[in-house]
């Protein structure tokens, strides 16, 4: 069940509302800012949880009318919003943090807060490695966004474990704001992080440079079957990868010659890189219809480079 991106957004925000209640109590009881700190932290983590689950189910969601090209820009628009979030938290922990540093703080049964921080680190230690695992196997934008907001968790929660354990052996309650203050530096990083990666989907930002190459090289071993390639363009959506491409092929190729071809390219390109959903435009050769006639034959196509084309970055 918890194997799925539904499943494993699901088991995040069980954990999330546990580990929530629980540092808010003992934050409460003990009079520690940095566990409070980390409560909120995990709160932004719950409200991440729920804005990742709906954006996953809105982003499976098929195509219709109103949205032709499917729902997967809402799992970047989830993944964006939980960077704001983050943002929002980190903020409150800044305030709350300075204002102890001013007006000192006193800590009580500083044991029961390392337990709880100990308990804390290791909870998101596993579900950071889960999330990780179900986000690579099902391309979640989202998921991939709650994963790292787990693996700040194991830091932020750690660091405050650290703190805890200074001052259960000294007397200095005043790394307790202190850590606070790192915690909330270590989530703003990872919020503008996250506000980033998002952002280059939801602008249309291309595929990384070896999903591009992947794509040519699915190209180049047809490189007999056409005259070139030009205009390509990709992006990704949600878990799935758009590329589309002119490719221009012999005058004397059939309609259904030039359509089996081109399933046979995006059936590659599909192998090479899974989720991606390919379009092909297909172009007549440019050259005099004599000289194409002659030459563009199917399986003899690299003659027409005889004829200067523009390399096909240079098409784009």
């Amino acid at each position: 069940m918890f194997r799925t991106a539904n499943g494993a957004a699901l088991l995040s925000l069980l954990a999330n509302i546990s580990l929530v209640g629980l540092k808010l109590g003992v934050g409460l009881l003990i009079g520690s800012i940095a566990v409070l700190s980390d409560a909120l932290d995990s709160g932004m983590d719950l409200v991440g949880s729920l804005v990742a689950l709906f954006a996953i189910r809105l982003a499976a969601r098929p195509a219709d009318r109103a949205h032709p090209y499917g729902h997967g820009k809402f799992e970047s628009v989830g993944a964006f919003s939980e960077g704001l979030l983050i943002l929002v938290g980190a903020s409150v922990i800044t305030y709350e943090a300075i204002n102890r540093l001013v007006s000192g703080s006193d800590i009580r049964a500083v044991g029961l807060g390392i337990a709880v921080m100990a308990v804390s680190l290791l909870v998101n230690l596993a579900l950071s490695l889960h999330l990780s695992r179900v986000a690579r196997a099902t391309g979640s934008v989202a998921l991939e966004a709650t994963a790292w907001h787990r693996t700040t968790d194991i830091f932020t929660s750690g660091g405050v474990l650290i703190g805890l354990i200074i001052i259960q052996f000294t007397p200095w309650n005043f790394l307790d704001a202190v850590m606070a203050l790192a915690v909330a530096a270590f989530v703003i990083l990872t919020a503008f992080r996250l506000l980033r990666r998002a952002l280059r989907d939801l602008v249309d930002t291309g595929l990384p440079e070896a999903d591009e190459a992947a794509v040519q090289g699915v190209l180049e071993s047809y490189a007999n079957d056409y005259v070139e390639y030009h205009g390509m363009r990709t992006r990704r959506s949600g878990t799935n990868k758009q590329i589309d491409f002119h490719l221009v092929m012999p005058r004397t190729i059939s309609v259904g010659a030039a359509h089996e071809l081109t399933d046979r390219i995006e059936a590659d390109i599909e192998q090479r890189l899974p989720r991606s959903i390919t379009t092909i435009h297909v172009e007549p050769c440019e050259v005099e219809p004599a000289v194409c006639d002659t030459h563009c034959v199917q399986g003899q196509a690299p003659y027409c480079y005889r004829v200067p084309h523009p390399p096909h970055h240079e098409r784009a």
